[in-house]
């Protein structure tokens, strides 16, 4: 059996391709693009959490207190909507230029939000962020795997999790910071130097070679799922508010809503490649996770929306320390986040975090209700520590859940599916608890103010309309709108306790599986953004084994693969022997210098090959004997066969597109593709179509 990294790269239907790929960006310089790659990632997870604490101030401006949640709403539905067109887009004509094109229109939106002049146009150009937000993030994504090879891939993509990581616990306190110190519009116009910087970046050095891959894309069906949730999103932000619930207006809505709904069941039946394929519904456990992460981006969103409000209304601290207030839940969040992950990707036992979390929850948001004007600061971190305790306990579960109760060919469109729940989630939370809030704030009002001496000309809904009105009125008056305020936020909190019980029931009725080893803990990009992961299966399978980078991975795998051949070698002598028979020798001295391994193992191993007749050395390299090719051919052979278990349930036979990534793999991931003399000219051959997304 030949090495396969010796052979011709063949494409899924067989023919042979060219194995020596475009020029692609030198390793010394991967950084620079990365970098650029960041930045742009980072302008799309800030801008999700940012302006929440600036929305107080935002509404003093502007007014239009009962379409505040719109602000946050319009971003998520339109950044929903044309993240998996973006990702397919690229995929047909070049990722590139359309991650340079929504770069730009992210930065026209942001400009235009910065001079917005009343809330109809800060929402409109709301929208047309996060039309540009969509593409920042999932071709950002898209781009690395063009430019990093499987192999190295994990150190990379830990980096954009950490993006979002950084973003959630930054944003609340730089919203806080420009409102205090600048204006609000710099909570948009932060977005112009950081995106400028970028494109320039990706303009003069990112390279990348891709395959164009034709799809089918499904533009009926994202336009009516966007149509959907625009539908039900506003007739639940205006029914009690704007129209009476009763209103033909909100009545239509819903109608058109249900009606929308049901052309786009029947659209996705059809579709040759459905933007959310109804066959997941098929799956007990995703429909189950799915309304779960709609209940969890739900709470998570509409908390982070109007904590800030009741903090710097009600508590009446400054923007600033209203972010430093909200960081209990961001930390509490991110810490059992990562640590849930974790601890199902070693233990294998998932089904105890959504009962907990779920659980945990629902007490965070019950106590969260009991908020009053009168809590201290530590009791209300407590509250705040809770709920995000309890919101990271299912958010990277959730994901990991999916992905190993799904078919090979469903992971990455299962995957997708879970984060657009959430994506939905979010908008609904916040549409819903906006609704709660402005209808019963008025009400509320209204009564607190009953009988009060009033200034002459004072009418509650200037308050309203410009909170920072209310230190200015006589202390029994103001007492009572505080009070107003304050029952208001904290009964939003209320209502949503019932729904984080339903998803409290359901996650009972998850099963629990085997964990198939290719199911590692996704990053907090999976876990905590809010837009929709747009990645194919093979996507997913080489991030997975991408874990395999490491140095014990490494030694574990030599261990097992040498154990496959039937062979009694230390792991560090198979690693040489599959060295020497890649690349027709090896010199021990020179691997010792790029320390790849430690040059006493690299000794050692060295004397074992030679002293069994495997190797013999002319002049300083080593080259294999013929019984030391013998032995090689069986290590090949054998870390073809462990990384194919490593697979599980994964059919390589029954997919020739996974069989491909497998041959490729076990050249890169196990014979140390960073030592191949011609290492400078390209990172990986980004031509090998296949047959579910990008290439590799």
């Amino acid at each position: 059996m030949a090495d396969p990294a010796a052979e011709p790269e063949r494409s899924t239907a067989g023919a042979a391709v060219p194995s020596a790929g475009p020029p692609a960006v030198p390793v010394h310089n991967l950084w620079v693009p990365i970098s650029a790659l960041l930045l742009a990632m980072l302008l799309a997870a800030l801008d999700q959490t940012i302006v929440s604490t600036a929305l107080p101030t935002i509404v003093s401006d502007l007014g239009g207190l009962e379409h505040l949640s719109w602000v946050v709403t319009a971003y998520l539905l339109a950044s929903t909507a044309a993240t998996p067109l973006w990702g397919k887009l690229g995929d047909m004509y070049g990722r590139k230029r359309f991650f340079q094109a929504s770069i730009v229109i992210f930065l026209a939106g942001s400009a235009l939000c910065g001079i917005a002049q009343n809330m109809g146009e800060l929402i409109g150009f709301r929208a047309m962020q996060g039309l540009g937000g969509g593409g920042l993030m999932v071709l950002s994504q898209a781009i690395v795997g063009d430019l990093v090879p499987p192999r190295d891939r994990g150190k990379y993509q830990g980096l954009f999790g950490a993006v979002f990581g950084v973003t959630s616990v930054l944003g609340p306190l730089l919203g806080g910071l420009f409102v205090d110190n600048l204006t609000w519009r710099w909570v948009f116009y932060i977005n112009l130097p950081i995106g400028v910087v970028a494109l320039v970046v990706i303009a003069a050095v990112l390279h990348v070679g891709e395959t164009k891959r034709h799809h089918t894309i499904d533009y009926l069906g994202t336009f009516l799922i966007a149509a959907v949730a625009t539908c039900l999103v506003l007739m639940t932000s205006l029914g009690g508010t704007t129209w009476a619930w009763s209103s033909w207006q909100v009545i239509g809505l819903g109608v058109l809503g249900l009606v929308l709904l049901v052309a786009f069941i029947e659209v996705e039946r059809q579709a040759a490649e459905p933007v959310l394929p109804l066959r997941l519904f098929r799956d007990r456990t995703f429909s189950l996770v799915a309304v779960i992460s709609f209940v969890v981006g739900f709470a998570m969103f509409g908390a982070l929306t109007y904590l800030p409000t009741f903090l710097q209304v009600v508590k009446q601290v400054s923007p600033t320390m209203s972010g430093i207030h909200m960081l209990p839940m961001v930390l509490g969040m991110l810490l059992t986040s990562i640590g849930s992950g974790q601890i199902v990707a070693r233990t294998g036992h998932y089904r105890i975090f959504p009962i907990v979390g779920t659980a945990v929850t629902s007490v965070g948001l019950l106590l969260l209700s009991r908020l009053t004007e009168h809590t201290s600061t530590t009791v209300m971190s407590l509250y705040f520590l809770v709920f995000g305790l309890g919101l990271g306990l299912v958010m990277q579960v959730l994901v990991l859940i999916v992905q190993n109760s799904v078919g090979y060919e469903d992971l990455g469109v299962a995957t997708a599916g879970v984060t657009f729940f959430r994506s939905i989630g979010a908008s609904f939370g916040v549409s819903i608890f906006g609704s709660i809030f402005a209808s019963g704030l008025n009400r509320r009002l209204t009564d607190a103010l009953r009988g009060l001496p009033l200034p002459a000309g004072f009418r509650p809904a200037a308050v309203t309309a410009d909170p920072r009105l209310i230190a200015a009125l006589p202390p029994a008056v103001r007492n009572g709108i505080y009070h107003a305020y304050s029952e208001s936020i904290t009964r939003v909190f209320l209502y949503a306790v019932p729904v984080a019980l339903v998803a409290f029931v359901l996650s009972f009725f998850i099963q629990q599986r085997e964990l198939r080893s290719t199911v590692t803990a996704p990053d907090l990009s999976e876990s905590i953004g809010l837009n929709p992961v747009e990645r194919s299966s093979l996507d997913e399978i080489a991030r997975s084994l991408s874990v395999l980078s490491t140095r014990d991975a490494r030694r574990d795998l030599f261990r097992r693969i040498t154990a496959e051949a039937g062979l009694d070698l230390k792991p560090a002598s198979s690693w040489l022997v599959l060295q020497m028979h890649r690349h027709g020798h090896a010199e021990p001295a020179e691997l010792a210098e790029r320390r790849i391994i430690p040059v006493s193992v690299i000794e050692e191993a060295a004397r074992e090959v030679e002293s069994r007749g495997l190797a013999v050395r002319n002049g300083l390299p080593m080259h294999l004997t013929e019984t030391g090719t013998e032995v090689a051919l069986k290590l090949v052979a054998a870390r073809r066969t462990q990384l194919g278990k490593l697979l599980g349930d994964y059919d390589e036979q029954q997919f020739s597109d996974l069989a491909e990534l497998l041959n490729r793999l076990s050249a890169t991931l196990c014979g140390d593709e960073r030592d191949r003399p011609d290492r400078t000219d390209r990172l990986e051959p980004q031509h090998v179509p296949h047959s579910e997304g990008r290439s590799f």
